[in-house]
């Protein structure tokens, strides 16, 4: 089933465009990314955490706000109040925005991930939004590819509940996923070995909030 999960991945990240409209949108995403690439870079040697991935989840739980905490945007003036609360659970704040990044890491075990494959990051993404897009509807995941010629309407708007007709207004993690990559030169192709993308990323955001 993972491979079969992956091939659809490869074929998706591969076809994927971004919208001529949002083209801007996620070009001024990846830009302010990258101007905290040298702190990035500082927890990637920390953590093992591509500097690039721990940027992406930043923007999208902070707007890549360095006074607010990686975990899930509160600020670093006390421990998170919002899921998951009360993190860093060492030390007393106010938390610098390193101490914060290296806590929100070690709590989902991302330092120890070692395959940074863009099908995997993409599986484990769609998994931790919930299947149902790819088990009950016929469209691709607005989670991942919102934004892009993968994806029109159709949305869950709550738990469980599907409205055919709603259209995301978040941008798709895999879509900000692949312009980061372009942009920063990253992206290592090899369909012909077994069809997968290898890239130095790793999985991202919202995943931090999963207990």
């Amino acid at each position: 089933m993972v491979n079969e999960y992956f091939k659809s991945y490869v074929d998706l990240f591969s076809r994927m465009t971004v919208n001529n409209d949002k083209k801007k949108f996620i070009d001024a995403i990846v830009a302010k990314i990258n101007l905290g690439k040298a702190r990035y870079q500082g927890l990637q040697a920390i953590t093992g955490v591509p500097w690039f991935v721990i940027g992406l989840i930043h923007y999208m739980e902070a707007n890549c706000d360095f006074t607010k905490h990686l975990h899930n945007g509160d600020p670093l003036s006390a421990r998170t109040i919002k899921y998951p609360a009360g993190y860093p659970r060492e030390g007393k704040p106010p938390f610098t925005f390193e101490q914060s990044a290296v806590s929100a890491i070690k709590k989902q075990n991302m330092h120890k991930v070692d395959d940074w494959s863009v099908p995997n990051i993409l599986l484990l993404l769609e998994q931790y939004n919930g299947m149902g897009y790819r088990d009950k509807t016929n469209i691709n995941s607005p989670y991942l590819w919102s934004f892009s010629n993968l994806y029109t309407k159709g949305k869950y708007v709550a738990d469980n509940k599907y409205d055919p007709n709603a259209v995301s207004k978040q941008a798709g993690a895999g879509v900000i996923l692949k312009r980061v990559l372009e942009v920063n030169n990253l992206i290592t192709v090899s369909v012909a070995t077994g069809g997968s993308l290898i890239v130095a990323a790793a999985i991202f955001f919202l995943i931090f909030n999963a207990e």
